[in-house]
């Protein structure tokens, strides 16, 4: 697995993407996403090409709270024991965990953009950010904005929202998260990032 490879796999560990372990060593990805976010999954496909065999599968799911039916794309990897390493790091007794480890894993800006892209949502109105983590402990939590801190010099909120635990990017530090993440974030998911973004009177931060 190249490096490059290992921090997309990282920032969609972080999002939306789940590690199965399959034996004792190995592990496979899924993937899944609305039929919307079909081109984002095929381009995180081609980023992890060598370790997908299968096609992408349009799938149908009902919602109970919404009473409606919504369609999905999927697709999972081949079992690979490179995938192995990173669900042991990544899950303890099946349940997603923000290892130790993750200011050594979460340095390339890519990782961030895969995240942000995943999980993360640009308001206009008050030109903030916010990304919507997993009911993590509070070690997890804690390990994971001291390597948003010592890594990208970023500093967001925790709070507790009506859909979950959530980092608030203020005005300021989301002007910082959007210039390190822009030239990464796809064409199809160019509504998640500020359509004419302006620097702030603060820092004069200057999206271009």
């Amino acid at each position: 697995m190249t490096q490059k490879q290992k921090s997309a796999v990282v920032g969609m560990v972080l999002g939306d993407a789940y590690l199965q372990k399959t034996g004792s060593q190995n592990a496979r990805l899924r993937l899944e996403h609305s039929i919307r976010q079909k081109e984002y999954l095929e381009w995180k496909v081609s980023l992890l090409k060598n370790y997908f065999q299968d096609k992408i599968h349009l799938l149908e799911r009902f919602h109970k709270k919404w009473n409606k039916a919504y369609t999905y794309v999927r697709i999972q990897s081949t079992s690979s024991s490179d995938l192995g390493k990173f669900q042991r790091l990544f899950y303890k007794d099946s349940i997603k965990v923000i290892p130790k480890e993750i200011a050594t894993l979460l340095k390339n800006p890519l990782t961030l953009a895969i995240w942000f892209m995943d999980d993360g949502y640009y308001y206009p109105r008050d030109k903030i950010s916010y990304i919507y983590i997993s009911n993590f402990s509070q070690e997890s939590i804690d390990n994971l904005l001291v390597s948003l801190k010592e890594n990208f010099n970023l500093s967001p909120i925790l709070k507790m929202k009506r859909k979950g635990l959530v980092l608030i990017f203020s005005v300021i530090e989301s002007a910082k998260l959007m210039q390190i993440i822009k030239k990464f974030v796809i064409p199809s998911m160019s509504y998640k990032i500020p359509l004419d973004p302006v620097s702030t009177d603060r820092n004069h931060i200057q999206f271009t």
